[in-house]
């Protein structure tokens, strides 16, 4: 019987190690003394400065978004209402320097004055979780060559 319970506990262990990888695409935020020498170079095709706030599963009532993907409470992902799905934006909190580089899944947000909507995990590293909103600055961006032409 005690065995029987034992791997009962390690079977669902290991179904919620599974589980885990659906939500790895987080984020890190950095301040603004920081640098990505080693990422991709990335250039800015459009500044937007406005309020941000943070929505959730429970807040969108369920995991369902527009572009069809899944919503993840800690991803790197956020809500636009205009921009182009899988579109990769840089905000940083006006706050306080963070900022986070995130990619458009969903539509929103909905209430006048508000820019964009971040996962809350994204929020939280950014530094205004518990205030709800702050103000950001939105850099819309685009993978820069940096091949060299053959002749």
């Amino acid at each position: 019987m005690n065995l029987t319970r034992n791997l009962k506990s390690v079977a669902l262990a290991i179904a919620g190690v599974m589980l885990l990888p659906s939500c790895a695409t987080t984020g890190s935020a950095r301040s603004k003394n920081e640098s990505n020498a080693s990422g991709p170079q990335l250039a800015v095709k459009s500044v937007q400065h406005g309020e941000a706030s943070w929505y959730s599963i429970a807040t969108n009532r369920g995991t369902r978004t527009a572009s069809g993907k899944r919503l993840c409470n800690h991803g790197a992902t956020a809500a636009h209402k205009t921009l182009p799905m899988g579109t990769k934006v840089r905000v940083t909190n006006q706050r306080n320097g963070k900022s986070e580089i995130v990619t458009i899944i969903d539509r929103g947000p909905y209430i006048r004055g508000r820019i964009i909507d971040l996962t809350i995990g994204s929020a939280e590293r950014l530094g205004f979780r518990s205030r709800g909103v702050a103000p950001v600055k939105v850099e819309v961006l685009a993978h820069s060559e940096n091949k060299e032409k053959a002749p």
